[in-house]
């Protein structure tokens, strides 16, 4: 009898940590200035594409998701810093990250493209840049891109920390092009009424060891049990097609699909 009492316990026990864990909060972090893939509606609510694809996975994983907004540049040191569980911000797979942090399986994949006026006759290349003003965002692969294959030689690479105002000397003339990923400088800057005079010019930027293998969830090093969860939750969420529907109402005609 005091065996199956201590039994009984030891279930009640188990079970209530059960539901415990499945109602975690694991906590996201983000720099909400990037839209489609996150910013903040005018209530102050975050939106996005990877908001979406967060609640998704937390769904899958049965996790609380929660959100903490950072710049863009900090958000590696505040993730180390273990303010926040991992990072969920349009971040590229890149060699030079892997050294600071690990990343989830890969989610989906997005081009870089520059944008300068459509009467500009400009394209992404050494030869038509040199001597231009390009805006790129703080710590973004765009950023890294622009300086080790243009900057070098004659073009002026300007950083910002939100791309937003990358927009705004854009628009002014103050910059000759940006170079951003496809979907963000769509929505963010040429579906607007400033960006009506502007396009994406030439093709995508390729160099996989800058520009990185897709798009994943950042973790500190070493945490194979987020890891663990969250590959299994994006794994599901792929397989239910969540990834495609959320590409489509986001970016369109840009499939941005692991294939």
């Amino acid at each position: 009898m005091k065996k199956m009492k201590i039994a009984l316990l030891l279930g009640c026990a188990l079970a209530s940590f059960s539901t415990l864990a499945e109602g975690t909060a694991f906590k996201f972090g983000l720099e909400a200035q990037y839209p489609p893939f996150e910013s903040k509606s005018a209530s102050g609510e975050l939106q996005g594409f990877d908001i979406d694809v967060g609640n998704a996975v937390c769904a899958a994983a049965k996790l609380k998701c929660e959100w903490f907004d950072t710049a863009f540049d900090g958000l590696i040191p505040a993730l180390q810093a273990r303010k926040f569980d991992a990072i969920n911000s349009a971040m590229n797979v890149t060699e030079k990250r892997r050294q600071a942090i690990d990343f989830t399986d890969v989610i989906y994949r997005v081009p870089s493209q520059l944008i300068a006026k459509k009467s500009s006759g400009l394209l992404p290349t050494v030869e038509s840049l040199k001597g231009k003003h390009v805006g790129v965002l703080q710590g973004s692969i765009q950023e890294s891109y622009a300086q080790a294959h243009w900057a070098p030689k004659g073009v002026d690479v300007v950083s910002y920390q939100d791309q937003n105002q990358v927009y705004l000397d854009l628009s002014s003339g103050r910059l000759d092009g940006t170079l951003v990923l496809a979907p963000a400088g769509q929505t963010g800057f040429l579906d607007r009424p400033d960006g009506k005079d502007f396009a994406f010019v030439g093709d995508a930027v390729r160099d996989d060891k800058i520009l990185g293998s897709g798009i994943a969830f950042g973790l500190r090093k070493g945490d194979t049990a987020n890891k663990q969860k969250l590959d299994a939750a994006i794994a599901k969420i792929k397989q239910e097609g969540v990834i495609q529907q959320l590409s489509k109402k986001y970016f369109g005609d840009i499939d941005v699909t692991v294939k």
